[in-house]
């Protein structure tokens, strides 16, 4: 079966091949972060690639969630950390953790919210996300507000950058794992 990509992650964007990881002749941190996350996105995109409908909604796993449950968790992570963390954003708890069901605790997609609905919906997060960490520096401290109210210190750029690329591969491990059990696919 073959891999389709989608660099900044949009589902009308498709291109052949499997994602590419970053040079390895980056050295910046600046370059590098923000490098391995869309790698990471395209990585996540490409692994849900070829399923149905039903196999995105179905879940392999004991524990439940689904890889559509678990695109729309990534979709969130994103916002929580870059919008409401970074940038203080003022956001509701339903915004700021939408992909949670209140009464389960767990990750949810509604019937009415379409495979299209998610992934455009984790499209339009990474792009914000995008254009917060080109706006500032690595070092560059959150605001004092949304997630991080006083008295926490917030968190740098830098160390929610690394926070959400360790989230992102750990997730990307699941997937692999769902695909297996799925179809049989392995590898990046």
């Amino acid at each position: 079966m073959s891999d389709h990509t989608h660099p900044n992650p949009s589902p009308q964007v498709p291109l052949p091949g499997p994602p590419v990881e970053p040079p390895q002749s980056l050295t910046d941190p600046a370059e590098l972060l923000p490098a391995y996350l869309d790698y990471y996105r395209a990585t996540v995109l490409a692994k849900l690639d070829g399923l149905s409908e039903a196999e995105l909604r179905g879940s392999r796993l004991p524990s439940g969630w689904s890889p559509l449950e678990l695109l729309k968790h990534l979709a969130y992570v994103e916002r929580r950390w870059l919008r409401w963390g970074f940038l203080g954003e003022e956001m509701d708890e339903r915004t700021a953790w939408g992909d949670d069901d209140p009464e389960s605790g767990r990750w949810r997609v509604r019937e009415d919210e379409s495979p299209a609905h998610v992934r455009n919906l984790f499209a339009e997060e990474c792009a914000h996300s995008r254009r917060i960490v080109a706006a500032a520096g690595l070092r560059d401290r959150a605001a004092s507000t949304g997630r991080f109210p006083p008295p926490a210190e917030p968190p740098t750029l830098s160390w929610i950058l690394f926070h959400v690329l360790q989230e992102y591969a750990r997730h990307t491990g699941h997937l692999d794992v769902v695909r297996e059990l799925t179809d049989g696919r392995v590898g990046e």
